[in-house]
C-alpha cells in the first residue's frame, strides 16, 4: 500500500477509480480527481504547499511533485502525463500536457494546454509554455508546434494509464 501520510492537519484526497503503486508516497495538502495514477517511486510531497492534479492524469514512475514553502503550490490539470524521474515544483499545467522523461520544471512556470516538454527538457522559473507547442532543451526553447499526430500522443497517453492501473487492481485482487 503507498505510503499516505497527513502532513500539519493537512490529509491527502483524491476522488473515486485512483490507483496508487505500494511504494508511491502521497503526503500533506494534495487533492487529485478522478482516475488519476500514482506509479512506482513517484512522490507527491504536499508538505510545504498545495498539490492540486485534475482527473485523468498520471504520475510515473520516479516523478517529483513539490512547491516551495509560502511561494508555489503546483497545479496539475486534466489528462496530464507526467513522465519517468520528471520533477514538476511549484508550477501550473493545463490540461492536455505530456511532461517527457527527466523533465524539469521549475517554480511559477506555466504550460499550457497541448503543449509537450521534451524528455530531459528544463523549463526556467517562470517561463511561459505556449499551448500546442513543443520546447525542448535545457534551458528549454520552442522547438515547433504540436500537430495532430502529437496531440493524439498526449490523448492516448492519458487515457492509456488507467488501463495499465487495472492490471495491477487485478492482480491485487488475486
Amino acid at each position: 500500500m503507498a505510503l499516505i501520510l497527513e502532513v500539519n492537519g493537512n490529509q491527502p484526497t483524491w476522488e473515486e477509480n485512483c490507483w496508487f503503486a505500494p511504494n508511491a508516497t502521497i503526503v500533506g495538502d494534495v487533492k487529485m480527481g478522478k482516475n488519476c495514477t500514482v506509479w512506482f517511486n513517484a512522490v507527491l510531497r504536499g508538505d510545504v504547499h498545495e498539490i492540486r492534479i485534475g482527473d485523468d492524469s498520471n504520475i510515473q514512475d520516479g516523478a517529483v511533485i513539490h512547491g516551495t514553502y509560502q511561494q508555489s503550490g503546483t497545479i496539475i490539470g486534466n489528462k496530464v502525463s507526467i513522465a519517468h524521474n520528471a520533477v514538476v515544483h511549484g508550477c501550473t499545467i493545463h490540461d492536455n500536457v505530456l511532461i517527457g522523461m527527466g523533465a524539469i520544471v521549475m517554480d511559477k512556470a506555466v504550460i499550457h494546454s497541448g503543449a509537450v516538454i521534451a524528455a530531459g527538457a528544463v523549463i526556467l522559473a517562470g517561463t511561459i509554455v505556449e499551448a500546442n507547442s513543443i520546447y525542448a532543451g535545457a534551458p528549454a526553447k520552442k522547438v515547433k508546434a504540436t500537430g495532430p499526430e502529437m496531440l493524439a500522443v498526449i490523448e492516448r497517453t492519458a487515457a492509456n494509464y488507467p488501463k495499465y492501473a487495472g492490471w495491477f487492481k487485478d492482480a491485487e485482487g488475486k
